[in-house]
């Protein structure tokens, strides 16, 4: 089988374009494959497979099981477990553990859930 390529006829929307339209409409393109793919995620998550990405993370059982259970009382589990770790850890500047410990104790949950109504949900 001979593939056809249309190389030169598709390279025609992008030839007139400078390194900045370049680089919006890539990113432009990427969002349009990625969000299916985060919206199957948010749609598709349990409370098994964030606590198996939280033991990758390095986190105890007992810790991730009050973690999930506090992103699942906030309604945060869309958002992914780990990624309502990361987000508090990036705000504090402190270490990913730090952060995780924390929530675990119970502690920073307002800070956490706050985060993601500031970033408009994401």
């Amino acid at each position: 089988m001979q593939r056809q390529d249309d190389f030169n006829e598709r390279r025609k929307k992008l030839a007139g374009m400078s390194d900045e339209e370049l680089y919006k409409y890539y990113w432009e393109l990427t969002e349009k494959v990625v969000e299916p793919l985060l919206e199957l995620g948010r749609r598709n998550t349990s409370p098994s497979i964030e606590r198996s990405v939280l033991l990758r993370m390095g986190f105890s059982s007992p810790d991730t099981k009050a973690i999930v259970s506090g992103c699942i009382d906030r309604a945060l589990m869309g958002k992914g477990a780990g990624h309502v770790v990361y987000k508090l850890a990036r705000a504090r500047n402190i270490s990913v553990k730090e952060a995780g410990v924390m929530l675990a104790r119970g502690e920073g949950w307002d800070e956490a859930a706050a985060l993601f109504k500031q970033a408009g949900g994401k």
